[in-house]
């Protein structure tokens, strides 16, 4: 039998399954409430404005530019309208700062490949979205803890990295309602954090993937937008902007873009030749005709149903959590982080819960990228009507009641 381990990358072995992906699939069991899986909900999708999206396309002239090859940088069509949003939030861009990716997914992994050398140092907030730290982990980085309301001086970072052997790179965070957390980076944070990567001489990668699921609040701009204001052009910026319209239109379609100084996108544009030259065109084509119809009526759509599902949950985390336990009231996205007492572990508890409860979510520890956080955990309340999460955090209130009595 040949050995495939001792021929594979050393990469390889950083490579891990994302829980989160495994948990999906508990989706299928009729007798599981699930609050595990960051997704929007099917429900929700416009599919009357796809059908007629792609009728009109294989019914019309440009079904052969759509199904034939395309250039790497993405429909222009599509980059001309993401250039007049980013401009809507204080982000004056042309179509030569917007790159279109399969996925804001792919646009991380891009990302990492582009700035990390194996020990290079990875800036990532404690806990942070799994998925950049899968993309990142196949550059073989070190990670440090990136606290935009900390007071840590830049000298200790460069520090940290020298002594792992590298320098740092970037930092990466999801200003606008993150994922795992549901929460958001105030301005004073985020301009701490400009000015922490001006002083490292480093990128910012900001991972807007819910900056368009506001529900309650005012709007912040955007890190992007604030460096803009202090130097006037995109194209002397610092800081990668990633966007995506899976939580908004239709993740299936894989379709996210970055907007960026030209000489990223350059760069990015001979990355995307070398991996599959180009993202579907007939899905970016689809996405550019429902966008420019329909956006903002879709996203009201959205904030309507997220809003309540939202709001129900924080009720019903308030009825049937026992003392001790905490949690995270967001103002937008999908996600309320629950912090158990000391000594929890939620691994533990999600298995015991699958068992007796029957009620799903994701343990914390997952989304930290030095193995801590046992006692925290995320939910999701996307794809839960009222009854499924009135019921589930019952359910799941009762579990964490008992296991604290059992511990005290």
């Amino acid at each position: 039998m040949l050995d495939w381990e001792s021929i594979f990358a050393t990469r390889s072995s950083r490579m891990k399954a994302s829980e989160i992906r495994e948990l999906l699939k508990l989706l299928d069991r009729p007798d599981i409430i699930s609050f595990a899986g960051g997704i929007p909900d099917p429900e929700l999708f416009p599919n009357d404005a796809f059908r007629e999206a792609y009728a009109e396309i294989f019914g019309g002239p440009s079904v052969g530019a759509a199904l034939q090859y395309s250039i790497s940088e993405g429909y222009r069509p599509l980059r001309e309208w993401l250039a007049g949003q980013m401009a809507a939030l204080g982000i004056p861009a042309s179509v030569d700062n917007i790159f279109i990716t399969s996925g804001s997914q792919q646009g991380l992994d891009y990302l990492g490949k582009l700035f990390l050398s194996p020990k290079d140092t990875a800036l990532v907030t404690w806990p942070t979205y799994l998925g950049a730290l899968q993309a990142f982990n196949a550059y073989e980085p070190s990670y440090d803890q990136l606290n935009p309301a900390g007071n840590r001086t830049p000298a200790a970072y460069a520090q940290a990295a020298a002594e792992a052997g590298g320098r740092v790179k970037f930092a990466y965070l999801s200003a606008d309602f993150a994922n795992p957390t549901g929460e958001t980076v105030g301005r004073a944070g985020r301009e701490r954090v400009l000015e922490l990567a001006e002083e490292l001489d480093i990128a910012i990668i900001e991972d807007a993937a819910y900056q368009s699921l506001r529900y309650d609040g005012e709007a912040i701009p955007p890190i992007l937008a604030l460096e803009i204001a202090r130097k006037g052009d995109i194209n002397s910026t610092r800081t990668i902007y990633c966007g995506s319209f899976s939580k908004t239109l239709a993740p299936g379609l894989r379709v996210g873009w970055i907007c960026a100084a030209e000489p990223v996108i350059r760069k990015l544009v001979l990355m995307k030749q070398a991996a599959d030259l180009h993202s579907s065109t007939i899905n970016q084509m689809a996405i550019a005709t429902v966008a420019e119809r329909g956006f903002e009526e879709q996203v009201a759509k959205i904030h309507k149903a997220y809003r309540q599902r939202r709001d129900a949950m924080l009720s019903a985390l308030e009825k049937y959590m026992p003392a001790g336990v905490t949690w995270t009231k967001p103002e937008g996205g999908m996600f309320i982080w629950v912090t158990l007492p000391k000594g929890s572990d939620g691994a533990e508890l999600l298995a015991k819960s699958i068992q007796t409860a029957k009620v799903a979510f994701v343990p914390g520890r997952a989304f930290f990228a030095d193995g801590s956080g046992e006692n925290t955990l995320r939910l999701s309340f996307s794809c839960a009507n009222d009854r499924m999460i009135d019921e589930g955090i019952r359910r799941l209130g009762d579990l964490v009641r008992g296991e604290v009595a059992q511990a005290a």
